[in-house]
């Protein structure tokens, strides 16, 4: 007999590895934009991240270098939390704490989107264009800062700007479930 079922039918409180009731979880904001991005976007992109950990929300992205790197390297700079969908098996930069390698090519810019709770795109060239029509196309709120000028896209002025208004739209995400858990599988 395990100690948990011991535990029931003695009457004593049962300890559990897995809580009870849904976990709460950051907010995850993308930001969004070229791998070879001008200085001045670079700077952005990282106050942008600074801004973003300071929230204590998770900074979502590409994974690779330019905007995303910097975003990355601003939020691991205040201590935040970084993922990076990479569209192949590489490393990413060297600023990520979550590396997911899809092997998927621009069809990782989907799931990138689909992750975050609101968007941030810094400058851009058509990747970032892909996807901003996937977060309007989702309805996930976006807000730009130098990019493309589309209906839907709230241009920003300041990095500061863009993730206030972020960090307002966005709704927190759902926190995961294992199928271990309560009720789940053994």
């Amino acid at each position: 007999m395990c100690a948990t079922c011991r535990a029931e039918r003695s009457g004593a409180p049962s300890l559990s590895l897995y809580a009870s009731g849904p976990l709460p979880s950051p907010m995850q904001i993308a930001v969004i934009g070229r791998g070879d991005c001008s200085g001045e976007e670079y700077a952005a992109a990282e106050t942008v991240g600074r801004l973003i950990a300071e929230k204590g929300a998770t900074v979502c992205c590409g994974g690779l270098y330019g905007v995303m790197e910097a975003a990355c390297r601003g939020a691991k700079e205040t201590g935040g939390t970084t993922v990076g969908v990479l569209p192949d098996t590489g490393d990413g930069n060297p600023y990520l704490d979550v590396v997911i390698r899809t092997g998927m090519g621009h069809a990782r810019n989907v799931v990138l989107v689909h992750s975050a709770d609101a968007v941030i795109a810094v400058g851009g060239g058509y990747g970032t264009l892909s996807e901003i029509a996937v977060a309007l196309k989702t309805g996930k709120p976006i807000f730009g800062l130098s990019t493309w000028k589309i209906e839907g896209v709230r241009a920003c002025a300041t990095p500061e700007e863009a993730v206030s208004l972020a960090v307002r739209a966005g709704r927190p995400s759902r926190p995961s479930r294992s199928p271990r858990g309560p009720g789940g599988p053994a």
